[in-house]
Formats: C-alpha cells, structure tokens, sequence
C-alpha cells in the first residue's frame, strides 16, 4: 500500500470533479469455486484498491461529492472468525490506514445508500453478486455514473511516479518468468510444466499471475489458454505472461522463440519482421500521438517485411488502408495497463481508449485496437505487434477474394504450419518520449 496521503488525494481529485451526490465504491467479496469456504484466490475491486488501498474482501468507501469526507464501512469480525483467520486489523484501522473514517457495519451502509438512493453515484457492476446489490439498494433502474466513470478513468490513466516504481516491479517478475521458461523448455515436456514454471515464479514474488497466462506452440490461436500439447524440437513457443506486483499492478509481457534449437532461417525472417515493428514503433511513442498512427505504423512495417518475404504484394501503403496486414495481425497493437492489464475496460473499452478526436475503426483487425487516442505523459500501453498464419482465416479470405490485390495466396500454402510470433513489452509515456518499463 502506499500512504495514507496517496489515498486521500486522490479521493479529494474525484470529490471536486464530481461535487454533488454519494459516490459510492464498494471493494469485492469472496467468490466462491464450488462451495462458499472453498473460494478462488481473492481479487480486489482495482476501482476501489486504487482509492482505499486494501486487498481485503467485504469493503466499502463512500465518498461525499465536493467535500471529499471519505468513509470506509464493512464489519468487524467475531471471535469464531479469529480462530479461522487470526487476529484482524479493525475497520477503523484499517480506514486511518488511508486517511479515511470508520463508517459502519454493511447494514448501516445499506441504510445509508437506500436513504440516499437518487443521489449515489457508482461504477459499472461486473459481478452478478454486485449487479443485484445495487438492484437492491438503489433500485432496478438505477444505473451506473457516467460522471464517476470520466472522472475515474481521468485520474487512474496517468501514472505517478510511485505507480510506476510497482509496475516496474511487475515487469521484472515478468521478465524473470520468460528467462526462466526460455531455459527451461525442452523437446518432449508439456506446455503445462512451463506454464506451472511461470506461475511458480509469480507466486514466490508475493503476487501472482496477472491473467491466465498463454504458454501454446500454436500461437496462431491468439488467447490459447489450453496446456496439453507435447513440445517438439523447433517449435515456436508463444508465452504471453505477466506477474501482478504485491500492490496489484500488472505486467504483461510476450516473447516467442524456437524450443530446443535456434530458430529456422524462416522462423527468424518472420521474427525480424515483428521485432522491427516493437522497436520501431516503441520509439515512436510520444505525448500527442495517436497510439492508432502508431497501430498503423506497424501494420506498413508487417506489410513491407512480409512483402520482402514475397507472402504480400503491391503498394504497402494501400494495402494497410485496405486493412490486408490484418489477414497476419488481427488484434491491435496495444492498451493500456496498470492496476488492471487491460486497464479500466470494466468502465467501458471505447471510454479509456478513444475520445472525440479518435474514433475506433470498423475495419477488421483495426477495430480490435483497444488504445487509439492521443498519448499522455503518464500513460503505461502494451507494445505487441505480432504475425500470425491463421489456415482458417486464409482459407475464408482466398475463398472471398478478400486483399486479394495485396496476398499472395499461392506463396502462404508453405506457412500452414508455421504458427505465430508476438513480442510485447510494456511502455510509460514520459514528457519528452517514453521508458520501457523493468
């Protein structure tokens, strides 16, 4: 946690910016697996860790509009609940923690917010246990501020410095988990003990996984969370994987390389391709860009080296305007991270990644794009350019004649089999350029 002045300045920019009504953030409860004492690993609310601080189930803050009096409620717990768990801080330690105040037990909350119901002001629910408790408490109608939700994405979208310092910590726990998987993977293992390997690393840094991690010798299938594959010499190893630093903020990085054996001269070509497209478009970033010119920087990058490699043809430039690169890269080439790994979508993707100036594309491939606006002096963004040979996706667009002045659908019979390689770091957004981050 950071200090308890971190908190309350925070609170007090969201109370100004919205200077009327409740704001009302509540933190998450235990979700059960398959009965209630058997629970998945618990994960905080980012909304509300971000402004009370504690990774503890059954908390709530309110905020008062313009006047920022911040109150933290939940119950304190029995004496049968020491013996399970121990001894706990109680919940007005735990709110001067955060340089807030003891509010009350969650029945006097729910007082409260029925008492106050036209005037609450909350985040979109993605948990049905929370869906139905405002339901409950604000009525069926009642739906998510608009106000909060700029507000919020406002202030979480630039990073401070400290932020920075935890995500680098996420980023070298990351790191440490690729160097271990690169020396560790051998011919005959499953993509399930590189997987175990990966998870092991984060776990003994006091964190954990940031999401579920993509270990796949097919990384043509883009979110490949399946384990099973038996690993054969040469085959290239897709590993998306980040750790989540003690304080909740994530890494998410991607590597590819050849298992047991240096990469084939055409396994390197297409690998040199997607490097260049990290390097160059990484150097690019700036505050004032738009991350969407920097999406289409890379896409004329693929498109000339895979031109070079005789698999695209034609004017580079149109065939990007085409949206041909897409048929090798279907996804956009970044987002944005931070206490989340795709940072803040719960609050609504086009919110935290577009605005008036930037609009998201309807072309396939570009409309995947999930950061496209102007960049800022404190953003953190995913730099993953990728190629991919996707035997479904060439099949349909041969078929349909999609691009077919820009693929060479003859040449691409050779990469069937080929796979897919992504490579992605994890970039913050300086004043005068950027800093890869770890």
């Amino acid at each position: 946690m950071f200090a308890p002045t971190t908190y309350a300045a925070r609170r007090h920019q969201l109370a100004t910016a919205i200077p009327s009504g409740l704001l009302f953030l509540p933190g998450n409860r235990e979700a059960p697996m398959n009965y209630t004492d058997n629970t998945y690993p618990f994960r905080q609310d980012s909304n509300f860790r971000y402004f009370a601080g504690h990774n503890l189930p059954d908390l709530a803050l309110t905020v008062d509009g313009g006047t920022g009096k911040s109150r933290l409620w939940g119950d304190d717990i029995s004496l049968d609940h020491v013996v399970w768990m121990g001894a706990q801080p109680s919940i007005a330690e735990l709110a001067a923690r955060i340089g807030a105040e003891r509010g009350g037990t969650r029945a006097e909350l729910s007082a409260l917010l029925q008492q106050h119901a036209r005037e609450v002001h909350f985040l979109p629910p993605y948990r049905a246990e929370r869906k139905m408790y405002l339901a409950e408490h604000l009525g069926a109608d009642a739906g998510a501020s608009q106000e909060l939700i700029r507000a919020v994405i406002e202030l979480r979208s630039r990073k401070s410095a400290e932020e920075l310092e935890q995500m680098d910590i996420a980023v070298r726990t990351s790191m440490k988990m690729h160097a271990a998987a690169r020396a560790h993977a051998a011919p005959g293992q499953l993509e399930a003990e590189v997987a175990g390997l990966i998870e092991g690393i984060a776990i003994s840094a006091n964190g954990r996984l940031s999401y579920p991690a993509i270990v796949t010798r097919n990384g043509h299938v883009l979110h490949n969370h399946y384990h099973g594959n038996v690993l054969q010499k040469g085959d290239l190893l897709l590993i998306d994987a980040g750790a989540e630093a003690p304080s909740g903020y994530a890494g998410d990085i991607t590597r590819t390389f050849a298992v047991g054996a240096p990469m084939t001269e055409r396994q390197q070509a297409v690998n040199d391709i997607v490097q260049q497209a990290l390097t160059d478009c990484t150097a690019a970033l700036r505050p004032g860009i738009t991350y969407q010119s920097v999406h289409f920087a890379a896409g004329r990058i693929i498109a000339a080296g895979l031109k070079d490699l005789g698999l695209m043809k034609g004017d580079v430039d149109e065939a990007v305007a085409a949206g041909a690169h897409a048929l090798f890269m279907p996804h956009g080439l970044g987002h944005m991270i931070g206490l989340d790994v795709h940072d803040m979508e719960d609050l609504g993707e086009d919110l935290v990644g577009y605005d008036d100036q930037v609009q998201r594309s309807t072309q396939f491939g570009t409309r995947s794009l999930r950061l496209g606006r102007a960049l800022q002096e404190g953003f953190v963004l995913t730099v993953e350019p990728g190629i991919y040979f996707i035997p479904a996706l060439i099949d349909q667009w041969r078929a349909d004649g999609t691009c077919a002045d820009f693929i060479n659908f003859n040449a691409l019979e050779d990469y069937r089999d080929f796979g897919g390689i992504r490579l992605e770091d994890n970039v913050a957004i300086t004043a005068t350029g950027h800093r890869v981050l770890g």
